[in-house]
């Protein structure tokens, strides 16, 4: 019997190391659907997690239960930081129902809110922010103020701050500080005078590929980043900046960045503007565009049905993502959740 219970306990040991040996290596990245507002979960291989905003609060919870079940999905019991690009509503105003269903780490952030209640859309901001004050209140939750140049305690993949409160990186970072050719034909815009205007940026690198997250970041503000001298460098997928308006996402910045593959968080009815998209697949390196649901309406864009995860069509509580899969050595791949469908890219 003595024997018969080591060999199990060997053999248990060897099922637990042969289980870890073939754990993923790659990073997945849930492109969660919350109707036009943003909520992007990164999971690395060690399993650690970072959710880039929560979307919308009321519909019953709707927001935080589809990030609950893409954390589901990804075997995520717990969030480890939650990254607030800015405090719009559709972006931070899920916060409550967010921490009510999952636990949550730390939230990380810009610092505080700047938009008044007396600005257009102003109200929404305030509220916003005093629940998620209220949530930071219990006392339960890490919370970390970003600067630019930071680099954000994540494991697993590294995080830049590039921008956050209105100021952008003084220095270029590793491998970028060319000359930009783009910005002389680079509409200059100016500032909105709103949250968008400091939305917390980040350059995220995971092995050989790097990934762009402005928020809703401003073409003024995109603009210190990129001219004359481009900060950031090349990029590998570019989350379109403010679901795919005009107002952010300039010429200057996509031929700068050149990204292989952008990813769109727009809503039926919200993003996606027929400007953005030749601004996007004019840039340089540009393979493909994904998007979370069809623009509707007559002023219309789109690309191809299979590359959009929620169609006009599609029942309204469907809620599919988009599931971005990188691998250490560059290689990509995007899988449609309502399809099933997975494009892979090589380097």
């Amino acid at each position: 019997m003595w024997v018969a219970a080591v060999a199990l306990l060997i053999l248990g040991i060897a099922v637990r190391a042969r289980a870890q040996s073939t754990k993923s290596r790659d990073l997945r990245v849930y492109f969660i659907d919350v109707e036009g507002g943003q909520a992007t979960l990164f999971v690395m291989p060690s399993g650690e997690s970072m959710l880039v905003d929560t979307g919308w609060p009321g519909a019953n919870g709707r927001d935080a239960d589809r990030i609950a079940a893409a954390a589901k999905a990804a075997g995520v019991t717990k969030i480890d930081n939650v990254v607030l690009t800015h405090y719009h509503v559709d972006h931070a105003g899920g916060i409550p129902q967010l921490a009510a269903k999952i636990p949550v780490g730390r939230f990380i952030d810009h610092g505080v809110n700047r938009e008044d209640a007396s600005v257009s859309g102003g109200a929404p901001t305030v509220a916003s922010w005093n629940a998620y004050q209220k949530v930071l209140a219990d006392g339960k939750y890490e919370h970390m103020v970003a600067k630019p140049g930071d680099v954000l305690p994540v494991k697993g993949m590294k995080v830049e701050v590039v921008s956050a409160d209105g100021k952008v990186i003084d220095k270029p970072l590793p491998g970028a500080g060319e000359n930009n050719a783009a910005c002389a034909n680079s509409p200059v815009k100016e500032l909105e005078g709103n949250e968008n205007d400091r939305s917390l940026g980040m350059v995220i690198t995971f092995g050989k590929t790097r990934i762009l997250d402005l928020g809703d970041l401003t073409w003024a503000n995109e603009r210190p980043l990129m001219c004359p001298v481009d900060k950031v460098g090349k990029v590998d997928v570019y989350v379109v900046s403010h679901h795919g308006f005009v107002r952010s996402g300039s010429p200057a910045l996509l031929d700068a960045v050149a990204p292989r593959i952008a990813i769109m968080g727009n809503g039926g009815h919200k993003g996606g503007e027929p400007a953005t998209f030749p601004i996007i697949q004019g840039s340089p390196r540009f393979k493909d565009l994904w998007q979370l649901h069809t623009v509707e309406g007559a002023d219309k864009k789109n690309v191809a049905d299979d590359h959009i995860a929620n169609l006009a069509t599609t029942r309204p509580d469907a809620g599919n993502y988009l599931l971005l899969t990188v691998h250490p050595d560059g290689k990509m791949a995007v899988t449609n959740q309502r399809t099933g469908q997975t494009v892979e890219y090589s380097k």
